[in-house]
């Protein structure tokens, strides 16, 4: 009996053995399957010329390169260059104070984080970088994110943790020293303000005149704290049922929209010019900052979400059913610099112009900033930093194929400002069709009489010419006779999808300019006292209401100003989290995983000190700041600007001197914060006395997740 029962202990074991050892070559073969396919699909893209291309290979490479990133990559990180402790306490946990710091379900958190991050540059940038055509930005969209974006959010997200959720300026002050740290202290805030604002002129842009845009981006608001009251004091982590309230009621939102849109009476009450809405915009910033997270933020960036990953996925099922062609070609004559969206060469231009779908300075802010406060276990920082980036990077994929599907003729049509095709549609269409791109004008009526609108000429800025690219997609798909509402729901999509990061922005720069000023009072540097609250919320909301108020107006609409400053600062502040990254990585004796970070910091210092340079020194006027400010001031002394423009020149003569000499700022920041690391590092290398490190000790985690039912 005893050998029977060994044999048979033996053979079961055996079977064991050979049971785990074919799963592990099934899952061996799936992966080189899933890595083959993927390379495949991009040598596809990256080869083929002549004729155009099925979207279906943008999706399949995106695809397989993300899950072999997050797959290996991802978690070769979380294991060997970070270490991740899912036994240690969080920052939410130890200082749980209800208000800021709240240990919160994953999910709700990666919504959340995605929702703050996932602004107008997945969306806008991909599209205006389709005028150098489809390849380079896809490419630049799918390597930055996996080697770049991803691993900078990833590892932002777990110093930040691992430092009681300190602001990504504090973090260098302390890790790097008073010099750098004060530097990156003090861009970093700036930049925050001018980034804010441009998402703020953006999502104003996007809901100006549109009462059906309006009124459901206004409901969400109720609707989230309606949410966030369920889950914390009426049905204590029932996430799922706090969802699906939510989904149904934000759905509800949508229709009843349509239904204000038409209600002659209701329609008034959301119908507005920017300055009311910017004003508005402004007074919600202020309540998402000073309010309590659980109220309104996390719930209603949870809910938006929803919104957000639905569109995009509806979207990707609508170009598996469809495989349209991709009629943009791989490359245009434009990449010399003389494209009619902006000025510019291909190198470093498209790398700043798609910004967030690759790797975003902002994404490092809201990792240092209110995800880290609301994190319950470090096992899920690879999932909400690494993935969180990788879906937002999808995000890009599918806005440039919404933009690319487009006939060329059209797209440029649509974005080509009036000032350099002409104003009238004889002129534009003479213009385009010059560039061999064929498009006429009754096509362009049509167009627009079956998007519900008057005119798709010159609607700069990249939103129009998305939105009408998705609601083709989805017209194909699911119905022609709705293309009028697909246009206006997508429009809609985009102010909520931009929306969601102004409020986190907002509270992230309250957080940067509360660590600063605790560096001289410490009672101010308190998250939750009162009165700190309050002040630097409102210099927070002051400083990007300004910019904000500007660019409204502004009668060129602000975005042709703001947004190349907006992507040199935004790659600028990466650099930055990089470069802190890089010198914890070191001075944590983990110099031989320090190239993890390293590479993309010295790339991106690359192309951020390029663009700068260009757009300083460039002599062209539709390039750099000051030749267009020279450009303006001698047509204004000419007297041959346009009567419209007379009035505002001054105005936009300033604000181009103005972005001229924050850019040098942010350069120098930049710089200074680069050369103190690198003196860090150095002194650390060759055994002399270094800051310590900052990282709180170790305590084991109590926390018990009470939503796991759900």
């Amino acid at each position: 009996m005893y050998l029977c029962d060994l044999y048979y202990g033996q053979f079961l074991s055996f079977n064991s053995k050979r049971i785990n050892y074919m799963n592990k070559n099934i899952k061996t073969m799936l992966w080189i399957a899933v890595a083959s396919l993927g390379a495949f699909a991009v040598a596809g893209i990256a080869l083929n010329r002549g004729e155009s291309i099925n979207a279906l290979w943008l999706i399949t490479a995106a695809v397989c390169v993300y899950a072999i990133a997050y797959r290996f990559y991802a978690a070769w990180i979380a294991a060997k260059v970070l270490v991740i402790d899912e036994t240690r306490a969080t920052p939410a946990e130890r200082l749980d104070n209800g208000r800021d710091f709240v240990p919160t379900n994953k999910w709700v958190v990666f919504g959340h984080h995605f929702a703050a991050i996932a602004g107008p540059g997945p969306l806008i940038g991909p599209t205006l970088a389709a005028q150098f055509g489809y390849l380079p930005g896809t490419l630049w969209i799918l390597i930055g994110a996996v080697l770049g974006g991803a691993v900078q959010d990833m590892v932002t997200l777990f110093f930040s943790t691992r430092r009681n959720g300190r602001s990504l300026g504090q973090m260098a002050r302390d890790e790097i020293g008073v010099v750098g740290g004060s530097a990156a202290l003090i861009g970093t805030f700036l930049i925050m303000i001018i980034l804010i604002a441009v998402l703020g002129l953006v999502v104003v842009n996007a809901m100006k005149h549109s009462p059906w845009a309006t009124s459901t981006v206004a409901a969400t608001i109720p609707i989230a704290m309606i949410v966030g009251v369920y889950m914390r004091n009426i049905r204590p982590g029932r996430v799922l049922e706090a969802s699906i309230i939510g989904v149904v009621l934000l759905l509800l939102s949508v229709v009843l929209g349509g239904w204000v849109d038409h209600h002659e009476t209701l329609r008034s009450l959301f119908d507005h010019d920017g300055l009311p809405l910017a004003y508005g915009i402004i007074l919600y910033g202020f309540a998402a900052a000073v309010l309590p997270v659980w109220l309104l933020l996390a719930p209603r960036d949870y809910l938006s979400t929803f919104m957000k990953l639905g569109t995009i996925m509806l979207l990707a099922i609508a170009i598996v059913i469809l495989r349209p062609d991709m009629h943009m070609p791989a490359v245009t004559q434009f990449v010399d610099g003389t494209g009619p969206i902006f000025g510019g060469k291909l190198f470093p231009f498209v790398f700043i112009t798609i910004a967030c779908g690759a790797i975003s300075g902002f994404h490092a802010l809201i990792a240092s900033g209110t995800t880290p406060k609301l994190l319950g276990n470090e096992r899920d920082i690879r999932m909400i930093g690494y993935g969180g980036m990788l879906l937002e990077s999808f995000v890009a994929i599918m806005a440039m194929i919404a933009a690319t599907v487009l006939e060329p003729g059209v797209f440029f049509a649509i974005n080509s400002p009036a000032g350099v095709v002409g104003k009238e549609a004889v002129d534009a269409i003479a213009k385009i069709n010059s560039w061999g791109f064929a498009v006429t004008v009754e096509q362009m009526q049509q167009l627009a009489n079956d998007m519900g609108e008057s005119t798709l000429f010159s609607r700069t800025g990249g939103a129009p010419s998305l939105a009408v690219g998705m609601a083709s997609i989805f017209g194909s798909a699911f119905g022609k006779e709705l293309l009028a509402l697909w246009y206006h729901f997508a429009i809609m999509f985009e102010a909520i999808f931009i929306l969601t990061t102004l409020d986190a922005g907002t509270r992230v720069g309250r957080f940067m300019l509360q660590d600063l000023l605790g560096n001289f009072n410490k009672k101010l540097g308190e998250t939750s006292y009162t009165p700190s609250v309050i002040l630097t919320s409102s210099i927070v909301v002051a400083g990007w209401g300004y910019f904000l108020y500007i660019g409204v107006i502004d009668p060129n609409g602000g975005v042709n100003i703001l947004w190349p400053l907006f992507g040199i600062a935004n790659q600028m502040l990466a650099a930055i989290a990089l470069c802190v990254a890089t010198g914890i990585l070191v001075k944590s004796g983990k110099l031989k995983y320090a190239w993890v970070t390293g590479l993309p910091l010295v790339w991106l210092v690359t192309i951020t000190t390029s663009a700068a340079y260009e757009k300083i020194f460039s002599a062209d006027a539709r390039v750099g700041f000051f030749a267009a400010a020279n450009d303006m001031a001698a047509k204004l002394a000419a007297g041959t600007l346009p009567a419209d423009k007379v009035s505002v020149a001054p105005q936009l003569i300033f604000n181009q001197h103005l972005d001229a000499y924050l850019t040098m700022f942010f350069v120098v920041v930049l710089w200074v914060v680069i050369l103190d690391m690198v003196r860090l590092c150095l002194r650390y290398l060759s055994g002399k006395p270094v800051l310590q490190l900052s990282e709180v000790p170790h305590e084991p985690s109590r926390l018990v997740e009470n939503w796991v039912r759900d």
